[in-house]
């Protein structure tokens, strides 16, 4: 699985904003803190706010705020409001390929891929980041000395 820049910046600012207590912060407080290009930055803000992870006010005290509590905001709604689907396979959905003969396995292995993804992302919110304790299920992968060796 690649992880784009952009589902990288989402995530950051968000976290950034989460960590605010419901203060609204502005996109260049955002970008500022988390070392993010403002321009770029501000179309992922776009994406968030209509899928609606985010809300924005304008005026003197205005930014972006968070629409839901921070433990309510999983990494996967994040990837999903930025990017869509978490796992395709050449744009479709895993379930939805078809494989003939030795490969006719493979199609099962995609929605395997796709099940394991979702269990680190849909069960790790922003509320763990900012507390910096991720879900015991994560934190026993990462215990294990393979999830850190390159391969």
């Amino acid at each position: 699985m690649q992880i784009t820049a952009r589902v990288d910046y989402a995530v950051r600012a968000l976290a950034e904003l989460a960590s605010t207590d419901g203060r609204a912060a502005s996109r260049a407080e955002l970008a500022e803190n988390q070392d993010i290009p403002a321009k770029f930055l501000e179309t992922i803000l776009a994406d968030l706010k209509r899928a609606g992870v985010v809300r924005s006010q304008r005026g003197a005290h205005g930014g972006y705020t968070l629409a839901a509590r921070p433990e309510d905001v999983s990494i996967a709604d994040v990837i999903r409001a930025v990017e869509g689907p978490l796992t395709s396979v050449r744009g479709s959905a895993p379930e939805d390929m078809e494989y003939a003969g030795s490969a006719a396995q493979l199609r099962d292995v995609w929605v395997a891929v796709r099940a394991g993804i979702r269990q680190v992302l849909e069960s790790t919110t922003l509320q763990h980041l900012i507390d910096g304790r991720l879900p015991d299920g994560v934190q026993r992968l990462l215990e294990d000395s393979e999830a850190w060796r390159r391969r």
